[in-house]
């Protein structure tokens, strides 16, 4: 795809949500549901269903993914397209490349060993590699922008509210 398609592409999209701001509001939904006799949470995905467990550091089996895994995944997965997108946008023509992300993670925290060790993801490190002929003030704007435009990214750098409801079903209804 070449800058033209990709502007024709996207022109009906951007029309349309210049002219009714609201239709840019989606609502993106995910569901799972609770492993029978093990410690899992099963996810319904676009793609068929993942079943997530505890990481082998907590005692898991490494049969299941990890959340932590998954969320690297999904920043992994939207900087590689928002990249491609960006790239292809300002003209930077990749010949190939790949994504990786990795972060830090004290599993004292969330195994409640110690009270003070934080509980999540810290210090992840996005790293592409590029097979380009850009210069580096191209670089710097596809870098530039490739932030500016990533969902996960942008969600990790300011996380939203998260409003928590827990409900009960007595006798397996719901």
């Amino acid at each position: 795809m070449n800058a033209e398609q990709l502007r024709e592409l996207q022109a009906p999209f951007k029309t349309r949500y210049r002219e009714d701001p609201q239709a840019a509001h989606i609502i993106l939904k995910a569901h799972g549901k609770l492993g029978d006799d093990n410690l899992t949470c099963k996810i319904e995905t676009g793609k068929g269903m993942v079943e997530a467990g505890l990481h082998p550091a907590t005692g898991g089996t490494g049969m299941q993914a990890c959340s932590g895994d998954m969320l690297l995944e999904a920043l992994v997965a939207c900087a590689g397209v928002t990249l491609k997108a960006v790239a292809t946008a300002i003209g930077v023509e990749l010949r190939g490349g790949t994504v990786s992300a990795e972060c830090l993670i004290d599993m004292s925290g969330t195994l409640g060993v110690k009270k003070e060790a934080l509980v999540g993801l810290q210090d992840i490190k996005l790293r592409f590699d590029l097979d380009t002929d850009a210069d580096s003030e191209q670089l710097k704007t596809l870098q530039k922008l490739t932030e500016r435009y990533c969902v996960i990214f942008q969600t990790l750098q300011t996380p939203p509210r998260i409003e928590v409801t827990l409900n009960t079903h007595p006798n397996g209804g719901g």
